[in-house]
């Protein structure tokens, strides 16, 4: 009983603190790694490197935001949270449609330029709305998706972001959110065989859609991808190039690594495009080689079970199913972003979360973890809110699927 009460008591874990933050810093060191100048002495200390690199420079400004973030998010009352769900989805699918229609780029229009150079990506911060809203939508329900109406119902609120993000050229985060989806559906109860005719309904309509882009002949950068994953000889220099140097690079690094700061190494001669953003597990591979890989694979691990030990001790469904939420973004993120820099995925473009460079993404992560955080810390709060019997019969439908 007194085990039970320690794991079900409202605090801030500390242990989800250090793990999620010591892949952040080593992150900031990636980066500089990928960034390394021919110019700069190897010999250097590493705050010089830090310091002689824009993009480490600026991802060590984005992990400084991370405590602010958190801090607030935290602090956000709980029940407050809860009752403004709908007005943060809302506003985060407005947002992507507004930068969908004014932003004049071609093919991916997913960025909003800011000032100095900084750019949001609004579909990263959708994905943390999708979770609100799903969590609230789902916890009225003992079985999600039981009739007609709330199958249509939930399957609206997932669509219209997911289309827009689609049209908007990033069929990566689109994936991501349905993913995410797809793990809160199953932890929430809904009956399996519903999930998989949904699962056979998208793949089917995906499969429609990329054999009618064959038959037309269409050039969209989406299909080329897709075609040189299945067979890359047929572009060993186009399409598949990024995901050839990639293994190359993490082949290269052997056992243990070449090291940090080499000269003549790929990451540093830029053989592997954007290997400090969605590549930075080449940069990785290369420098830390298949020791290092692995510790960064045990640390996404770790914070993982993490989440989903938080997840199995929260008796409040709503609480619940936005640990799942999270987690279930952070685990399509690490398997895609590690399978496509290996040649297991497509190239989608998405980062690796804590690692990668990027603003956008670093935000969202540590959202993400401050909403768990925010949820273990209102246990009490949430749990209050409930009788006895409702209390166990709830706990007991949960921790089924956990």
């Amino acid at each position: 009983m007194i085990a039970e009460n320690r794991r079900v008591r409202a605090h801030v874990d500390k242990t989800l603190l250090v793990l999620v933050f010591a892949m952040a810093v080593f992150g900031v060191l990636a980066v500089c790694v990928a960034t390394y100048s021919p110019e700069a002495s190897s010999d250097a200390p590493i705050l010089n490197h830090i310091v002689e690199s824009n993009y480490a420079v600026r991802q060590c400004i984005f992990l400084f935001m991370a405590p602010f973030i958190i801090t607030v998010i935290i602090n956000i009352p709980y029940d407050f949270m809860r009752r403004r769900t709908e007005l943060i989805y809302y506003a985060s699918t407005i947002l992507i449609f507004v930068v969908w229609i004014f932003n004049r780029a071609e093919g991916v229009k997913a960025w909003l330029d800011i000032i100095w150079g900084f750019t949001i990506q609004p579909s990263e911060f959708a994905k943390l709305a999708m979770i609100l809203m799903m969590a609230k939508t789902l916890s009225r329900y003992d079985r999600p998706m039981s009739t007609m109406k709330e199958f249509i119902h939930i399957m609206v609120l997932l669509g219209v972001p997911c289309v827009i993000i689609l049209l908007s050229g990033e069929t990566g985060s689109m994936m991501v959110i349905a993913f995410l989806v797809a793990i809160m559906l199953f932890f929430s109860n809904v009956d399996m065989k519903k999930l998989f005719i949904m699962a056979a309904v998208v793949i089917l309509a995906v499969l429609a859609l990329y054999g009618f882009m064959v038959a037309t002949g269409s050039d969209d950068y989406r299909l080329a991808r897709i075609l040189a994953f299945i067979n890359p000889e047929l572009s060993p220099l186009g399409d598949a190039y990024q995901q050839s140097q990639s293994k190359m690079a993490i082949g290269s690094g052997g056992m243990w690594g070449i090291g940090m700061f080499v000269d003549g190494a790929l990451s540093q001669l830029n053989y592997v495009p954007a290997d400090w953003t969605d590549f930075i597990y080449s940069t990785i591979g290369e420098a830390w080689g298949f020791v290092g890989c692995s510790i960064v694979l045990l640390g996404y691990l770790l914070i993982l079970l993490r989440m989903l030990y938080l997840a199995r001790y929260t008796r409040d469904k709503f609480g619940m199913l936005v640990i799942i939420g999270v987690m279930g973004m952070l685990l399509f993120h690490v398997f895609e972003n590690i399978g496509m820099t290996l040649g297991l995925m497509p190239i989608t473009g998405i980062p690796l979360p804590f690692l990668s460079y990027g603003g956008s993404n670093m935000v969202t992560n540590m959202g993400g973890v401050a909403l768990v955080l925010n949820v273990t810390k209102n246990r009490s709060l949430s749990h209050s809110v409930l009788t006895p019997q409702i209390r166990n019969n709830q706990q007991y439908r949960f921790s089924r699927r956990i």
